[in-house]
């Protein structure tokens, strides 16, 4: 990562910047590309207003502007503060992004019927002489992540008579990343909810 500097007063103590280079190299780490060419540009500008330091640092992630300000007495604690801000953002917007471009098949949707892979996963047996060939299978269904987010009353809808139970996005919890839901049928015809 390209760090570069404006407005600052005077040059930091060694032991300093070796501490900011490493919290731009813990950012770059997240953000950087393999190759030269998706090396990222940190624009750092110092201002002071009176007797407070003001940080503010921007930095081009793909399509977004990632801007963080960080305000004390102390340049250094401005400056470490800024870089805390700009850690949060990038670790968002990195997870954003991968979520959007993780699974690009070459354009072709998977079902999710498609999507379940049969693992076979091994069984104890209590008897030492249970055939070792009936052993028990999971099936991993993986969700492609692009279904938007349901209410607890669009899932009840969703549940039709075939289906035994429904992972989803629960949209009325609060909070960052809405939470896993899973809603089972149980033998006797109700529901059960389980909330992560």
């Amino acid at each position: 990562m390209k760090v570069t500097y404006k407005g600052m007063p005077h040059a930091l103590p060694a032991k300093v910047q070796q501490k900011l280079d490493a919290k731009f190299a813990k950012i770059a780490k997240m953000l950087d590309g393999r190759g030269e060419r998706d090396e990222r540009e940190a624009h750092v500008i110092v201002t002071q207003e009176r007797r407070m330091c003001c940080a503010e640092i921007t930095l081009q992630f793909h399509d977004h502007k990632l801007v963080s300000k960080g305000s004390d007495t102390d340049l250094f604690t401005a400056l470490s503060m800024a870089l805390e801000k700009l850690d949060g953002q990038a670790v968002k917007q990195r997870t954003k992004w991968r979520a959007t471009h993780r699974h690009k098949d070459d354009g072709m949707k998977r079902s999710p019927e498609a999507a379940a892979i049969p693992v076979e996963a091994p069984v104890r047996r209590a008897r030492k002489g249970a055939d070792q060939s009936a052993a028990k299978r999971i099936f991993r269904v993986n969700g492609d992540g692009r279904h938007k987010p349901m209410t607890l009353d669009e899932a009840m809808l969703e549940m039709d008579k075939d289906r035994d139970y429904l992972v989803y996005r629960d949209a009325d919890r609060n909070g960052a990343g809405q939470g896993l839901s899973v809603l089972v049928r149980r033998r006797d015809g109700h529901f059960d909810l389980i909330e992560s």
